[in-house]
């Protein structure tokens, strides 16, 4: 078989839980724009004695050919391979005595073509369905008899107000540390270029301030990006499409790990003090995450460390809810904005909700917000609390207002800004295509960082040089203003533009007066800063887009009532920082894609009247319509390319008029209720399928034709082997063990080679009864696509069953069967 030189293993949810040290980075378009070779998946045949033989025309498992790209149709047919004989053809002739494999069509293959083999990355789906075996049905009964409910409840509202405090903590950290190297940093270059200016005029050399520039932007970012690439590479970029894939249902190995916290952390300080075109707010939605999964389970797995607290919460169900409410905790302490965080999860991040959680993570934001309000306002000597949050836009000193025939001006800047948002998209994706497959090394992807960087710098070095924009010091704010070829009393507009942190700058570009920057100024700086932000997303170093993304739109805003006035010097309702405020949201929404919670945030940070709010939706509305047509948003976009099997709101259109038996999986491989143990370590062994029908009413050894009765996930499996939990030994454990058992080992379950071999136990039996899911979701073979999807979106499924009238197994569904390749 020429075209089946290499295959994989994808059926359910293609990785086990085994092992999670095999990293994909989400927040960087790393795969290059392909179509998946059909393939198929191959399990070893078991038989009773527990030997396997697997047919020499039949490839390695878990094997791809990473080369080989067909651009033929996806097809919706299913070909049974199974321990039979494989024909040319690749028709599987079934063989009487064996045992079915799971079988993955080429459109659900969704497999990281042109990556080397030990870089491939396989995910899995977390269990988001609660598992209401015996186990869990006693520990409900129990729950009840000593109101421990009661106490769950309360001990949950506790959970959710550290993970605001603790959040908070971290942002005021994160902050102060980049203002005070910040400020070192700008001060030192600022009298570096006010001596050289000096001396210039005596035959000075204003090298030297660029020199140091260089230096005090390419160490912190070759710092940063080497931490990030050699010591935690999923910490790369904001996070953001991370924690939209965890709460989908998608695990994305060491995500919330301390040492990503710890590495988020000194690599977002690092890139922002080395001046790269990106911010911190990004990525304290991630840190946010990492810190509400960490509490929420009372343990450190990382430095193996158990507070025997919080037990109940230990299962993915729960911990889901918690790092929810921890993303809203990072958008509120990084705007100061708790409704907006809230409101953030709801759009943007959380892809299940309840009517609970929408106070809870209020309550998380909250008191995220006034945590940072409290530590900020004490560090800065502050009377009154005035630090709402990390991006602080400040306060217009007079109410924005707006006349109505502007409406149609705010929906063609926001027409404006979904095209460049579009564009920015576009461009990312391809640089980042681009760079992924010329820049493959890790020293190579350190460098790269640290070219951007000297990019920057020596572009701004250029505007600041060449263009002449002075203006008499006194009518703006900024903080470290540059003299250079000014007369007295005057100071650079371009050199104030990059002489501060691009929150700084956005700030300024909403509040500086009329006449702070010259029109070509602003050009100039909007199409350079663009490009530098196009090109930054993406490196291996920790940043967020939302402070360029803004930033930009502020520049381009401002510049348009610049335009506009200069056409039209008798309108006086062409306030540069309203048109700039409406700039930044129309930029924002072109890229992110986001309305609702993006202009709420966008009011609480900068404290505008309510009123304002009509003309931020029309600007955000209508660059989300714009921007839609061409593409999708950067979060969705960096998902999609690197084939994050992410379940949509609604199922393809593809699907309509479909049924289940067009796009299951089968053969299945089944577990008996009552089954010898060699058996499951066999398959365990030979195949890395996450989940397993348990059948009775088995003829003999046909597996696959028995009645359900329920289903067994491989982590159970394997806890059940190590632990001995078998029916010969049943008096010695029956008693002792509960669910917590289970939950003990949770999240990083232990792997099959852990178990030793059977030996003396080869022939010892394993009674699922009590482990089993008793009550798996199942569907028929007739029920249509839509209707399925809506059940295992709706349900938070990890497999779902699919029986005939009979209760037989037909085969399976898991997330990867509605991801149309």
């Amino acid at each position: 078989m020429a075209d089946k030189k290499k295959l994989i293993d994808l059926n359910d949810d293609l990785s086990s839980d085994d092992d999670d040290d095999n990293i994909k980075i989400l927040d960087t378009a790393t795969s290059p724009e392909s179509t998946e070779e059909p393939s198929t998946s191959y399990c070893q045949p078991i038989g009773e004695t527990g030997n396997s033989q697997q047919k020499e025309d039949v490839p390695s498992l878990l094997t791809m050919d990473a080369e080989h790209e067909s651009e033929a149709p996806p097809t919706f047919e299913s070909i049974d391979y199974d321990a039979g004989h494989i024909s040319a053809n690749g028709i599987a002739n079934r063989n009487e005595n064996s045992e079915p494999i799971f079988h993955v069509r080429s459109r659900t293959a969704a497999s990281l073509a042109g990556v080397s083999q030990q870089e491939q990355t396989q995910y899995e789906s977390l269990d988001y369905d609660v598992c209401e075996n015996k186990l869990f049905q006693d520990e409900q009964l129990s729950r009840l008899r000593d109101r421990f409910s009661l106490r769950t409840h309360i001990i949950r509202w506790i959970i959710f107000i550290l993970i605001g405090i603790i959040t908070a903590v971290i942002a005021c950290t994160i902050d102060i540390v980049i203002e005070e190297l910040s400020e070192l940093k700008y001060n030192f270059l600022k009298s570096s270029v006010d001596d050289n200016v000096t001396v210039n005029k005596s035959g000075g050399d204003l090298a030297l301030p660029y020199l140091w520039w260089l230096l005090l932007s390419a160490v912190p970012v070759a710092i940063g990006a080497g931490m990030v690439t050699y010591i935690e590479p999923i910490t790369a970029g904001s996070g953001i499409p991370q924690v939209k894939s965890y709460l989908n249902g998608v695990k994305i190995p060491r995500i919330v790990r301390v040492k990503t916290l710890a590495v988020k952390s000194i690599g977002v300080i690092t890139s922002v003090v080395g001046g790269l075109a990106g911010g911190k707010e990004g990525p304290m939605i991630h840190a946010g995450a990492v810190v509400a999964a960490g509490i929420s389970q009372g343990k450190s797995t990382t430095f193996v460390k158990d507070f025997h607290i919080f037990k109940a919460f230990r299962d993915d169900h729960e911990k889901r809810d918690f790092v929810l409410g921890g993303a809203a905790a990072g958008v509120s302490a990084a705007f100061g904005a708790p409704i907006g965080g809230m409101l953030f999860s709801l759009e943007e991040a959380a892809s299940f909700w309840n009517q609970n959680l929408i106070w809870r993570t209020l309550i998380a934001s909250i008191i995220s917000s006034f945590t940072l309000n409290i530590v900020l306002s004490a560090y800065h000597g502050v009377s009154g609390l005035t630090f709402t949050g990390l991006f602080n836009l400040g306060k217009f000193d007079h109410p924005l207002t707006f006349e109505y025939f502007e409406l149609p001006l705010f929906m063609l800047l926001g027409v404006m800004g979904g095209l460049m948002g579009a564009a920015w998209n576009f461009l990312n994706t391809q640089i980042n295509k681009f760079r992924s497959r010329f820049v493959p090394w890790r020293a190579g992807k350190v460098c790269e960082a640290v070219l951007v960087a000297i990019l920057g710098v020596t572009l701004a070095c250029a505007m600041i040089y060449y263009i002449n924009d002075c203006r008499p010091l006194g009518n703006d704010p900024t903080i470290h203003p540059v003299q250079l070829f000014c007369e007295d009393n005057e100071y650079n507009a371009v050199a104030a533009l990059w002489f501060q942190t691009p929150e700084a700058t956005v700030r300024a570009l909403f509040h500086d007066p009329p006449g702070s920057h010259k029109i070509l100024t602003l050009a100039v700086f909007t199409i350079v800063y663009y490009l530098l932000s196009c090109s930054t997303f993406g490196l291996n170093v920790s940043l967020g887009v939302f402070i360029p993304t803004a930033l930009v739109g502020a520049a381009w805003g401002r510049l348009v009532a610049m335009l506009l006035f200069y056409m039209f010097p008798e309108a006086q309702f062409l306030h540069p920082g309203k048109y700039a405020l409406i700039g930044a949201a129309a930029n924002l929404g072109g890229v992110l894609r986001m309305t609702i919670s993006l202009s709420v945030i966008l009011m609480e940070t900068t404290g505008v009247e309510t009123s304002f709010f009509f003309p931020l939706i029309i600007a955000l509305i209508s660059a989300k319509w714009v921007g839609d047509y061409f593409n999708d948003g950067i979060y969705d976009t960096v998902i999609e390319v690197n084939h994050v099997p992410m379940l949509p709101w609604e199922p393809l259109p593809q699907y309509k008029g479909l049924t289940a038996q067009a796009i299951l999986s089968k053969p299945v491989v089944c577990i008996k209720l009552r089954d010898r143990a060699h058996y499951i370590y066999e398959v365990l062994h030979k195949c890395n399928h996450n989940g397993f029908p348990v059948v009775d009413d088995v003829e003999g050894d046909r597996r696959s034709e028995g009645r359900v009765c329920g289903i067994i996930l491989r982590s159970q499996l394997i806890v059940i082997l190590l632990k001995s939990l078998y029916v010969e030994n049943q008096r010695f454990w029956q008693q002792e063990t509960t669910i917590q058992t289970f939950r003990d080992v949770y999240p990083r379950y232990p792997s099959i080679q852990s178990v030793k071999p059977l030996d003396r136990k080869f022939n010892y039996t394993v009674d699922l009864s009590m482990f089993m899911n008793p009550s798996p979701v199942r569907v028929n073979t007739y029920d249509s696509v839509p209707r399925i999807f809506n059940i295992f979106r709706a349900l938070g499924l990890r497999h779902l069953l699919v029986i005939n009238n009979e209760n037989r197994i037909e085969g399976i569904i898991t997330r990867r069967d509605f991801i149309y390749k």
